[in-house]
């Protein structure tokens, strides 16, 4: 009898093995209404740093809580308890399922009904996502510490780590910061010891003409999907910290980082010498950005009709230490990510909410 069950033990434990060893993309199962404390009314309380609206109006915040999703009343935190809660980047695909980009824990792929999870362990250039970008092509991009990754067909990875990602059609292609260039990583080769700190690539945007632009710490690049050439005015000037890129309904491309640059492609113009990190623009042709100015952190509107003057509307939050991302929502209400939550602008108030009553 003994003899029996320690055959019985043994069997078990090698069924557990195999299964773990299996295991290179594991499915993580959620379901955020089982998880006490996930569904609120109020807001997070901590760094907010991207927004976006989904295809059925629904608000999602990319915060050091989690994924969080408003749907008007209530907020729910899609990740729950998964550990590094860093998250920098939401992004809905064509398809309506959603990437999250995490600072330190890589990138998860959510369907509406569980979680997958990519690391440097399937290819990933970096644990350290900073910002995500859907292409033309439907391509996933990923900026990140130290470089990009792009996520996508590709025929010529061939290592034990991809084996995965193959048997769907996709992998991942990595591109790496070296100096100031960017170069195309060796097939199948990852680098998960990228050092912290390093340059790395912090928005990704594809313009009208199928370029891609990409800003980082050190410069911004041009990637016309051959070769990454240095972004530079007719002086010679090089853009620094990079944190935002977006074209306008003219098709002028605005840069915010260490001040803000509009290209009309012929002439980058400085509109103005101010730190500006995120941008967007609203229906009304209007670029709002976030920044600081006088020592203050501030929402800035340069107004369509007048940006020739370079003289934004410039609506302090002196409450603040720092501001995050800055998003139009369909209703024409802007909303802000601020280090303690998020924020809503009408155009006349400011509305918090981590609280009943809204705090500003």
């Amino acid at each position: 009898m003994k003899k029996l069950v320690k055959l019985y033990a043994l069997f078990l434990m090698l069924i557990f093995c195999t299964f773990c060893k299996g295991q290179t993309n594991p499915i993580l199962p959620t379901d955020p209404s089982k998880s006490k404390g996930f569904i609120s009314p109020y807001g997070p309380t901590s760094s907010v740093r991207t927004i976006i609206q989904d295809k059925q109006g629904n608000i999602w915040l990319a915060s050091n809580e989690g994924i969080i999703r408003y749907d008007g009343k209530t907020f729910t935190n899609i990740t729950g308890n998964l550990g590094p809660d860093r998250f920098f980047s939401v992004l809905q695909d064509r398809n309506e399922n959603f990437w999250f980009g995490n600072y330190g824990a890589g990138v998860y792929y959510y369907d509406g009904k569980s979680l997958q999870h990519f690391t440097t362990k399937e290819g990933l250039v970096s644990n350290n996502i900073s910002s995500i970008h859907e292409d033309k092509a439907g391509n996933i991009w990923f900026g990140a510490n130290g470089g990009a990754s792009r996520y996508g067909p590709s025929a010529h990875f061939g290592s034990a780590q991809h084996k995965s990602l193959r048997a769907g059609g996709k992998s991942f292609r990595n591109y790496i910061m070296e100096g100031n260039t960017v170069i195309e990583a060796s097939a199948g080769k990852s680098y998960p010891n990228i050092a912290s700190g390093s340059n790395g690539v912090n928005p990704i945007f594809e313009d009208k003409t199928g370029k891609l632009w990409f800003g980082t710490n050190s410069s911004a690049f041009i990637y016309d999907g051959k070769i990454f050439t240095v972004v530079s005015d007719k002086e010679g000037r090089v853009f620094t910290n990079v944190w935002s890129i977006i074209e306008d309904k003219k098709g002028n491309i605005w840069l915010g980082g260490d001040g803000l640059w509009c290209y009309d492609g012929s002439t980058f113009t400085n509109i103005s010498e101010n730190n500006i990190r995120f941008l967007c623009e609203d229906k009304s042709g209007n670029i709002w950005g976030s920044g600081s100015v006088n020592g203050k952190w501030a929402l800035y509107r340069f107004d369509e009709k007048s940006l020739s003057d370079k003289r934004p509307t410039v609506i302090e939050i002196p409450e603040s230490l720092n501001l995050f991302g800055v998003f139009e929502a369909n209703d024409g209400t802007i909303w802000f990510g601020s280090f303690d939550g998020v924020y809503r602008y009408d155009g006349k108030t400011i509305t918090g909410f981590k609280s009943a009553t809204g705090q500003k």
